[in-house]
């Protein structure tokens, strides 16, 4: 698939477009962050991710989403467990992703990363789908924003060591990087 990218948004993507975001200090886009999620955990293909990032979780639908009462929280792209990608956030703008984080000796990863999502957990392989997408979003992102380069892919367990862990070890580094 050739993405096409207009003001930042990806035509080639499903939108999904969540409030959660700012205009980011500078417009600069260094860095790829990698994430996983799955809502409920280790479950796959309901419409909970997109109702999170949207600002409209049923906190009742399932026990464990009582912690997510009242988060705002978004990423710029998902890629469901069958290749789909699903775009909430312009590229151009700050989705509220990293949290608290540190790359490179410099705070505040939102301010200057891209996130990704993975529909998976830290112990469940990713989809061949997954990396294909995965390395095909990549490749545009880098040739679109120069300063992004494959050095400045990392997880987000990379950026918050001690309080995340994702994208986990079910996620192949040698295999993604291998398809860039």
């Amino acid at each position: 698939m050739s993405f096409t990218v207009i003001d930042g948004w990806f035509t080639q993507a499903r939108f999904c477009l969540s409030p959660h975001f700012n205009l980011r200090p500078l417009n600069e886009v260094s860095l790829l962050v990698v994430h996983n999620i799955s809502l409920p955990a280790g479950r796959f293909g309901l419409p909970y991710i997109d109702q999170l990032f949207q600002g409209c979780l049923d906190i009742t639908a399932d026990p464990s989403f009582k912690d997510l009462d009242g988060l705002e929280v978004s990423a710029h792209f998902l890629i469901r467990r069958d290749g789909e990608l699903v775009q909430y956030v312009s590229c151009d703008d700050r989705a509220w992703h990293a949290g608290v984080s540190v790359f490179d000796g410099r705070t505040g990863c939102n301010d200057f990363a891209l996130g990704v999502e993975l529909e998976g957990t830290d112990d469940i392989n990713y989809t061949d789908e997954q990396y294909a997408r995965l390395a095909e979003l990549t490749s545009t992102l880098i040739a679109h924003y120069p300063a992004l380069t494959p050095d400045r892919i990392v997880g987000h367990c990379d950026i918050a060591p001690g309080r995340k862990t994702d994208p986990g070890n079910s996620f192949d580094w040698q295999r993604f990087k291998g398809l860039l």
